[in-house]
């Protein structure tokens, strides 16, 4: 056995969970900064970008998982 091996899948795997969860909690932080703290309806004062960001990082997130998905079935490239 290549226990070595085991160790870098480990590795790579944790280090992709925690970066996909990190840019998606970033992109659920952002699009909280975009509403108003009172109401919950958006925010006037708050710039757009914000949410243009929130949605980028939910996108990133997303595509990330889909090309893990991609990656794990055989079907989908092989």
């Amino acid at each position: 056995m290549h226990w070595l091996d085991y160790l870098t899948v480990f590795g790579v795997t944790l280090l992709a969970a925690l970066t996909v969860v990190g840019i998606y909690s970033f992109g659920v932080r952002l699009y909280a900064v975009s509403l108003d703290e009172d109401t919950g309806t958006p925010a006037r004062t708050r710039p757009a970008l914000a949410k243009a960001g929130a949605f980028a990082c939910f996108a990133l997130s997303g595509a990330a998982v889909l090309y893990g998905i991609y990656l794990i079935v055989p079907a989908l490239h092989g």
